[in-house]
């Protein structure tokens, strides 16, 4: 593909898909996982730039009206710069790269460059926008083609490439990309060529995201609806029958966090398990990792309490991510589970006693509650503890009411300090600026930690914005920073914090 191939690098074409991350290819998010430099658009989702990795380069090189951008030719340029350094380039497109997003002019430029590339599709908004709104491109009793054309064109031109007699004549389903903003003229077109005005027409923002909103009406009224509603892009406009389906059809826009701005503060390693329950409720996430887990700072230390792991009575595991350090280590020194020994294991929380079953271990020990003095109770109920070894897996500097209790009662005590967080600097994401400049309706915390650490950002506290937090000892952090608690969660665990959020919109 390329003369310059020994010494070059690639450049991949990545469609990102119409807006919800759950759309896009697996191929995108390994091309993204793997890529040096990502070159992104506006509507790409800035969400799969957490997919990257630690050291890529990341650019803007959005296309918003008005804004100060990159050129075609400077973007053109700038990918062929970054391969011919010999890099990884993935050039991240909103929708498909090749569907009214120029990329195939680019893709010329970086053939014609002689740098080896690839494109890699993405879903269009053109479908999937009408798809979530519950309108059908095709229906055997309405339609048997479907037609896409733009409404935004290259202002260059002397006249409109668009023949709206044809599409008058063709009829069936037609989609319209980029052109909500030229709307009344565009209508207004289609009625002179003889479209008839009651034809129903969608238009459907922020398609597959949870600030989607669809606007009904007929090609005679579309336009005036859409100034009276403040309708803005970027939108997809449907004209055709198809649109009548969406009343039996709409299934997405009644989901109960739609329309509701929620913040998820945890690592960007976890949140995924958060932020997807929560965009299946319909809510848009955003995924600001305040945290984030690092190595405890004597290593050696925690390994030989690991390599010694079979000499104690109990292992307490305080946390997943306590599971992940404990047995990542454990499995370096061991080829063998049964190296454990003869050690009974307790966890707190059924996330961290679900890690503990991952790696085919049963937990003796279980609180019904998730905090630290449960775990006490428990041991009490199975009688004294007196002189048994125990070893309590935790985080540096995490609360110490468990060691000081099990201590007290007589256990022969260890701390293995699996862990520590750390405030996360990165923003690959643009989180901040993006919650700064639209705000959220509902900011999630998880831990002491993600309050703390979201807190020491100084960030603008956005108005109205509400606190969930996951349980009794975090919530008592957020107090103590003086900030109130709209909901915590019964359950002190992800799916007991979503069923609360659920609950506190379902209220208001």
């Amino acid at each position: 593909m390329s003369k310059n191939k020994s010494s070059s690098g690639e450049v991949y074409l990545v469609g990102a898909g119409p807006g919800d991350p759950g759309l896009v290819t697996l191929r995108a998010k390994e091309c993204i996982e793997n890529a040096n430099v990502i070159v992104y658009d506006h509507l790409a989702n800035p969400e799969t730039l957490s997919w990257t990795r630690d050291d890529a380069e990341i650019i803007y090189a959005g296309k918003e009206p008005g804004g100060s951008q990159l050129s075609q030719q400077q973007i053109n340029a700038l990918l062929i710069e970054k391969a011919r350094e010999g890099k990884q380039v993935v050039r991240l497109k909103g929708g498909d790269p090749f569907v009214f997003g120029r990329g195939a002019e680019e893709a010329q430029a970086i053939a014609d460059a002689g740098i080896p590339f690839e494109i890699v599709p993405g879903i269009t908004s053109a479908i999937a926008g009408p798809a979530y709104a519950g309108i059908p491109m095709t229906h055997r009793a309405h339609n048997s083609h479907v037609t896409f054309f733009t409404g935004h064109e290259d202002p260059a031109k002397a006249e409109s490439a668009i023949d709206y007699a044809a599409l008058a004549k063709l009829g069936g389903t037609q989609v319209m990309l980029m052109g909500v903003e030229r709307l009344g003229s565009i209508t207004s077109e289609m009625l002179k060529h003889g479209v008839r005005g009651d034809l129903p027409v969608a238009l459907v923002c922020s398609a597959t995201t949870g600030q989607q909103e669809t606007l009904t009406g007929t090609l005679s009224d579309i336009a005036q609806k859409a100034v009276a509603n403040d309708f803005k892009a970027p939108a997809v406009a449907v004209f055709g029958e198809v649109v009548s389906l969406r009343d039996g059809l709409n299934w997405y826009e009644k989901r109960p966090l739609l329309g509701k701005r929620i913040v998820v503060t945890r690592t960007r390693k976890q949140a995924s398990a958060l932020s997807n329950k929560l965009r299946a409720l319909g809510a848009q996430v955003i995924e600001l990792p305040t945290i984030r887990i690092e190595p405890p700072s004597d290593l050696r230390e925690f390994a030989e309490l690991v390599q010694d792991a079979h000499i104690y009575d109990w292992i307490v595991f305080t946390s997943a991510n306590g599971v992940e350090a404990f047995f990542d280590i454990f499995f370096k020194l061991y080829d063998d589970a049964r190296e454990i020994g003869g050690a009974r294991i307790a966890a707190i929380g059924p996330a961290t006693a679900q890690r503990v079953k991952d790696f085919h271990l049963h937990v003796d020990l279980q609180p019904d509650e998730f905090v630290a003095e449960a775990v006490l109770r428990e041991f009490k109920k199975q009688g004294s503890i007196e002189n048994l070894r125990i070893l309590l897996v935790r985080a540096e500097k995490a609360r110490d009411v468990l060691p000081k209790e099990l201590s007290a009662a007589g256990a022969i005590l260890d701390e293995a300090f699996a862990y520590r967080t750390v405030p996360e600097t990165r923003d690959a994401s643009g989180a901040r600026r993006q919650l700064a400049q639209d705000g959220a309706d509902l900011i999630t915390f998880t831990s002491s930690s993600t309050v703390e650490n979201f807190l020491a950002l100084g960030l603008p506290w956005p108005k109205g914005m509400r606190i969930a937090s996951i349980g009794p000892i975090t919530s008592k952090t957020v107090r103590d920073r003086g900030l109130k608690v709209d909901v915590e969660a019964r359950r002190h665990d992800i799916d007991g914090l979503v069923q609360a959020i659920r609950g506190l919109f379902e209220k208001s």
